[in-house]
């Protein structure tokens, strides 16, 4: 590990970009202790608190601790990703916005800029509501009020700043994904996750310390939380590996190909997305739906809070959804098979063209599945045995599963800038006085 960083250290546009991914991290982090306007922030972390165990304690996960504070950065990344979904979705369904998004790099960017525009859109709605409804009646367990002056004024001047907030969060995980290392949205939900680990550490204690929860049962949480990391990177880096053939060609005097290589395909080929969308649908209405005064939405606002069975239920759902969603967004079965086909690649047995496509999508379908069926095992059993058990669960099956997932992604991101600088050493020209401290640097890479 100390030779893995100082070979990052060494190499200049490596250093860079770890040291730009921290600092816009920081920046967030800081921003979440800015508090936001007209809010009694020592009842709403009472009230918070009171309420950890329902949607507003996954809020406050995903906000990194935002919402318990009221800070400028309350909304956080979560407007910016309904944005990506929807317009995800109508990339799919309209055909003009199909067109758009294969016009290469500037069709790209006018996405991009769309979904831009529907965040602000999202955070102004989305920010409206949160002070509109939930916090001009909530009130703690005491009675007190946790907004100070209600009204229009408060609605519009906390709204404007909360989707400001939320705006500035986009542009710095844009930034991240830009000029740092790693996906940015993604590392910004992990670093608000990570940061509750003290106080969820603390609150085990304090709950050990009043016999709220024994010994036995701290130690086989931690247990269980060894086990389902282990579980999570050792199917995050499994691969169907479906064999390639390249025929040979002859080019002159030389033959070329012959070889034999592989296509790898992941378990999990959508990564962290499908339970982060899946949070995402299901925070907004299980929220405003808490406050409601009629009996059937009430008892529909408590079946949609985490643990309950409709909530479960529905993250199953959506989890599987969106895997199989942005499996087909990010692979195309067709364009591998006809990549393959034009370098005279083929699969054994499998006639290149449309039965390669076909055999490809049906492996993928079931890789597919089986991953979509693993992160809904890994989301939903912590919450059960939470619930049935009533032990502490610093994160959840959902914040475990990020987490880890974006651990590993960044750890192959910096990997894979290595493994560029290191055959760029190879083959590109070295500066004078240059030679031996690239050489020594490549063996480090080599060697890590």
């Amino acid at each position: 590990m100390t030779r893995w960083l100082s070979t990052i250290w060494r190499m200049p546009d490596l250093r860079s970009r770890v040291l730009f991914t921290l600092g816009m991290l920081a920046v967030f982090r800081l921003g979440v202790h800015i508090p936001a306007p007209g809010v009694d922030r020592e009842a709403l972390a009472k009230y918070i608190e009171s309420n950890s165990d329902t949607m507003f304690g996954l809020y406050n996960m995903f906000s990194g601790g935002a919402l318990q504070g009221f800070s400028v950065f309350v909304l956080g990344i979560m407007p910016y990703i309904t944005a990506s979904i929807i317009i995800q979705i109508l990339t799919v369904a309209v055909p003009a916005l199909e067109r758009i998004s294969k016009e290469g790099q500037q069709g790209r960017s006018r996405i991009t800029q769309y979904t831009r525009y529907a965040t602000i859109g999202i955070a102004l709605l989305q920010g409206l509501l949160m002070v509109a409804i939930p916090l001009e009646s909530a009130k703690t367990p005491a009675g007190a009020a946790i907004v100070l002056e209600p009204g229009w004024n408060f609605r519009l001047m906390t709204t404007i700043t909360l989707a400001a907030g939320s705006c500035f969060v986009m542009w710095i995980g844009e930034q991240i994904s830009e000029r740092g290392i790693g996906n940015g949205s993604s590392l910004i939900i992990a670093a608000g996750i990570v940061s509750q680990l003290p106080n969820a550490v603390q609150n085990t204690i304090l709950k050990l310390q009043n016999d709220e929860v024994n010994l036995l049962q701290v130690t086989l949480i931690a247990f269980g939380m060894v086990l389902v990391i282990g579980g999570i990177v050792w199917i995050e880096r499994a691969q169907r590996r479906i064999p390639i053939q390249y025929a040979k060609r002859v080019v002159g005097r030389r033959v070329y190909g012959g070889q034999a290589s592989h296509l790898p395909l992941k378990i999990n080929t959508a990564g962290v997305i499908p339970p982060i969308f899946a949070s995402s649908v299901l925070m907004a209405p299980a929220t405003l739906l808490q406050f409601t005064a009629f009996p059937a939405l009430a008892a529909l606002a408590a079946a949609l809070q985490p643990g309950a069975w409709l909530y479960n239920y529905l993250e199953v759902a959506l989890i599987v959804f969106f895997a199989y969603f942005y499996t087909a967004m990010i692979f195309n079965p067709v364009d591998v098979a006809d990549n393959l086909k034009k370098h005279g690649g083929f699969i054994p047995s499998i006639r290149p063209g449309k039965q390669t496509a076909e055999y490809i999508e049906h492996i993928l379908s079931r890789l597919t599945g089986a991953g979509a069926l693993y992160m809904a095992v890994v989301c939903i059993m912590p919450v059960i045995i939470t619930r049935m058990y009533g032990v502490p669960f610093a994160f959840g099956g959902t914040g475990l599963l990020i987490v880890v997932n974006v651990a590993l992604d960044t750890v192959a991101q910096i990997e894979a800038q290595l493994l560029t600088q290191h055959y760029d050493g190879i083959s590109g020209p070295q500066a004078p006085g240059m030679g031996a401290g690239r050489r020594r640097m490549m063996g480090d890479v080599a060697s890590g």
